[in-house]
């Protein structure tokens, strides 16, 4: 089932977005918010059709999710990896506990949203997704500097590098994934941190990151969490 985005843009044009949900009438809802935020939607509505869809790799974004039938949602995802679809993935859940969360990004998705959600979280997590799709996840522009995801460097526009950990990488790409979106430190903790149970973990790299990059690039919106600064 295909439903067109809700723009005047070309096909060619558009971001495909493919949907995988069992339960269709919030595959109904989730599919005409996509479509009228100008995404070009499939759906399938078990795991055998979205894997057949997804193996097509013309879609940019999959959101797919976890309990499905025939095969589910870690199931489908791992083979996507194991055939080298490197599609973005977030992946839908009711299952929200700690072990929940890191098999499903073990699986191989890039983010993992627990159900109920604000749909505004939602669309934001995707529009991330998308942007990481179009840079190849390697280059992400921070101010007047770059964040080097592959060398795992910042680098400065007089030609400095400094040379960032694998964890305080991952937090400086998370921030810089929604350079505008407060992120709370559960959140930041989940994505980054998913062995961790303690929201302290991410206080200590942000000190880490401070400490290497200056006080301004991360700042602390109280009461909320955190969100990207300047270098």
């Amino acid at each position: 089932m295909i439903y067109p985005a809700d723009t005047d843009q070309s096909t060619a044009d558009q971001t495909r977005l493919l949907l995988v949900e069992d339960d269709r009438e919030t595959a109904d809802m989730l599919a005409e918010l996509f479509s009228s935020e100008g995404y070009r939607v499939d759906v399938a509505f078990d795991g055998h059709r979205g894997l057949h869809l997804a193996l097509g790799r013309g879609h940019q974004v999959l959101v797919v999710d976890r309990m499905l039938p025939g095969i589910d949602g870690l199931d489908l995802v791992k083979r996507l990896r194991r055939v080298g679809v490197t599609t973005r993935v977030l992946m839908l859940t009711a299952l929200g506990e700690l072990g929940d969360r890191v098999s499903g990004l073990d699986s191989g998705a890039d983010d993992y949203l627990v159900k109920p959600f604000e749909v505004d979280e939602l669309l934001a997590r995707v529009r991330a997704l998308h942007r990481r799709d179009l840079s190849g996840a390697e280059v992400l522009p921070l101010g007047e500097g770059q964040l080097d995801l592959q060398r795992r460097e910042v680098r400065f526009a007089d030609g400095r590098c400094v040379e960032l950990s694998l964890r305080e990488c991952a937090l400086l790409h998370a921030l810089a994934d929604g350079p505008r979106t407060v992120h709370g430190r559960s959140h930041l903790r989940e994505r980054v941190f998913p062995d961790t149970s303690a929201d302290s973990i991410v206080d200590t790299y942000v000190y880490y990151l401070r400490r290497k990059l200056g006080r301004e690039v991360v700042r602390t919106v109280r009461g909320s969490g955190y969100r990207m600064g300047t270098l």
